[in-house]
């Protein structure tokens, strides 16, 4: 019997680290989806950049922000590197998405070797009951008024 109560104390604790992993994986993949949302912010950014520049004449002057410096230089010489800055973007991006798959897949196979199954919350036991009296739930009726 003291062999069976000391395998029990050890499978939580093998639990535990899998939840652990899991939960790391999980982190990781959020990480990921919040990089990638940054820097789609910045693409962003670059093209209106390159479109609010790209119509004016070249020898114009602007500035830009090289490394919290402030710079001046003429369109002609900003507008490709605002473009190569871009597309060094958009490749960052498309690794990261790469990434991102490669993790998702990661963790499904992690799921399924763990039998890990994720609860949605109490919300989706108690929508099923409410689904019935959805429908009347939130109208107020009052006395009617002649």
């Amino acid at each position: 019997m003291a062999s069976r109560a000391g395998g029990d104390s050890r499978e939580p604790v093998n639990e535990q680290a899998i939840a652990n992993t899991y939960a790391a994986m999980r982190s990781e993949i959020n990480q990921l989806y919040s990089k990638i949302t940054e820097l789609e912010m910045e693409v962003s950014e670059h093209s209106l950049v390159i479109g609010a520049i790209q119509p004016l004449d070249p020898s114009r002057r602007c500035y830009r922000m090289i490394g919290g410096v402030l710079v001046e230089r003429t369109i002609r010489e900003v507008l490709p590197a605002v473009q190569r800055n871009k597309e060094g973007l958009e490749e960052v991006i498309a690794r990261l998405n790469e990434a991102l798959e490669k993790k998702k897949k990661e963790i499904a196979d992690f799921e399924l070797k763990h039998k890990i199954k994720i609860r949605r919350a109490d919300s989706d036991a108690m929508d099923d009951s409410n689904r019935r009296e959805g429908s009347a739930q939130g109208v107020l009726v009052g006395p009617a008024k002649e």
